[in-house]
């Protein structure tokens, strides 16, 4: 395992329904529901699921503005962003910030579970946003 990179944590996926998502991924898909929770300062509704490996994260934009809602306008529905585990976000940033990544996030910020969190720019990523997210302790 990556020096840097832990463990994929979750995968986010932009969806344009949520409750039509949550049928497809809970009911049809049988992937087990373990929450839901609304941002709306980031005009956000997430609906979690477990897979055993990781987890699926289903984002819906409530605000036409929000990250969200743009990405869907532009791409449509469809992997969001990659999540993975960090020990140290702090540290992390700055090694990839030296190494020339661009970043959306210099300093974490609070994830939808409580987790500090930071954000890696497509454009040194080769188009995939990447998510980092502090391991629990």
């Amino acid at each position: 395992m990556s020096e840097r990179l832990g463990k994929l944590g979750h995968i986010g996926i932009a969806v344009d329904d949520l409750e039509q998502a949550k049928r497809l991924f809970g009911e049809v898909l049988g992937l087990r529901f373990s929450g839901e929770k609304e941002l709306p300062d980031r005009g956000l509704r997430i609906a979690f699921y477990e897979t055993g490996n990781t987890k699926i994260e289903l984002l819906e934009g409530t605000d036409p503005e929000s990250a969200v809602s743009k990405f869907l306008r532009k791409r449509g529905p469809g992997i969001h962003h990659l999540s993975f585990e960090v020990a140290d976000i702090g540290r992390v940033l700055e090694d990839l910030a030296a190494g020339g990544v661009e970043l959306i996030d210099r300093r974490p910020r609070a994830g939808a579970e409580g987790r500090s969190v930071a954000f890696l720019h497509p454009k040194s990523t080769q188009g995939v946003l990447i998510e980092l997210e502090q391991e629990p302790e």
